[in-house]
């Protein structure tokens, strides 16, 4: 049983993504906090934060770890997180003289942030090849299209003729600025988290840059002072998402539109009526407005989420877990379904 239509056994076929929603599986989560645990003390040993040989011991001790998440779970109840009891349980397999070694110099919030940020890496890669898609999608419906004639309408009322190429393009052309957006973000999205206590990475003294820049390298991410009270980056992610959702949503609404009647498109696959057999309801055009709503009602809770008091919220933190996910998945699921309405679209224009 589950609350979330993103992972229901059945509404998810409809409205969830199954490669982008396994970055946000516990086990993707823990494999990701047990990467930054292993790059740190190895960074760390490095510029001789820690010695060497106990970076040794706990990177082979991590090759085979496997939490408890019982213990996990009653850790999240106890402390907001599960990065205490997981550090206790590697500690503990690590045992002396270099569990001590374990986590340090770090805290519970660069482990969380910055495993969120290395599973976003692989989903920000998955997203692009979407919008790919449905730009050559797009772009091969104006091809055999384009020449064709509409009737262009405005305020829902018969305008004048236009072309299929001027409401394609209209489709299109968002998507195109949405890659660009997506370029220019990466960089501030995809950067470690790594402050300590309180974001001053005072237990690491003169060698803190030194280590952070390493461990950034090993992860695989980009360098980047603490950022764990300015969560602008993760919002204007959030309003891309909202913002591609929503160029999607227009599509789908259009479409839905057209097939009111029909006289200016036909579509194959439409979803089937247990009362009329003889409907074809455009499910995946009424699915695409409905993330597209959904996207930018979640987007305020976001930008709640960015008011951060003082050095760490927990509140604000919390909100962006309930949140950032759905609207991950969620942008995910529309251009999946996007992409196959676009190749449902047997005819346009006249």
């Amino acid at each position: 049983m589950t609350i979330s239509p993103f992972d229901h056994p059945l509404l998810s076929s409809l409205l969830g993504d199954e490669e982008t929603a396994r970055h946000f599986s516990v086990e993707a989560e823990i494999a990701a906090m047990l990467a930054f645990e292993g790059a740190l003390v190895e960074a760390e040993a490095e510029s001789g934060a820690i010695a060497k040989d106990a970076a040794a011991a706990i990177v082979s001790t991590l090759s085979s770890f496997r939490p408890d998440t019982a213990l996990l779970r009653a850790g999240v109840a106890k402390d907001g997180v599960m990065v205490p009891e997981l550090v206790r349980q590697i500690r503990a397999a690590v045992a002396e003289p270099h569990g001590a070694s374990v986590h340090f110099g770090a805290t519970s919030q660069d482990v969380i942030d910055t495993a969120l940020v290395l599973r976003l890496k692989p989903v920000v890669e998955h997203l692009g090849l979407l919008l790919t898609e449905n730009i050559v999608r797009f772009a091969a419906l104006e091809q055999r299209f384009g020449g064709r004639a509409l009737t262009g309408m405005t305020r829902m009322q018969p305008a004048i003729p236009i072309q299929v190429s001027d409401r394609v393009t209209a489709w299109r052309a968002p998507l195109q600025r949405h890659q660009e957006r997506l370029s220019e973000q990466s960089g501030r999205l995809l950067a470690v988290q790594f402050g300590g206590a309180a974001g001053t990475l005072d237990r690491l003294g003169d060698k803190a840059q030194a280590v952070r820049a390493a461990l950034a390298a090993r992860l695989g991410l980009g360098d980047a002072p603490q950022w764990h009270s300015q969560r602008d980056t993760l919002a204007d992610f959030a309003s891309w998402l909202s913002l591609v959702a929503g160029s999607l949503g227009k599509f789908g609404q259009d479409i839905a539109l057209m097939a009111q009647d029909g006289a200016e498109i036909e579509l194959s696959g439409g979803g089937g009526s247990s009362a009329m057999p003889h409907k074809q309801n455009p499910v995946k055009a009424e699915a695409l407005v409905a993330l597209a709503r959904f996207n930018a009602t979640q987007l305020c809770g976001i930008h709640q989420a960015v008011v951060h008091e003082l050095e760490r919220s927990g509140a604000a933190w919390t909100l962006e877990w309930l949140l950032l996910p759905q609207m991950v998945v969620a942008t995910a699921a529309s251009l999946r379904l996007a992409a196959e309405l676009a190749g449902q679209i047997e005819s346009l224009g006249r």
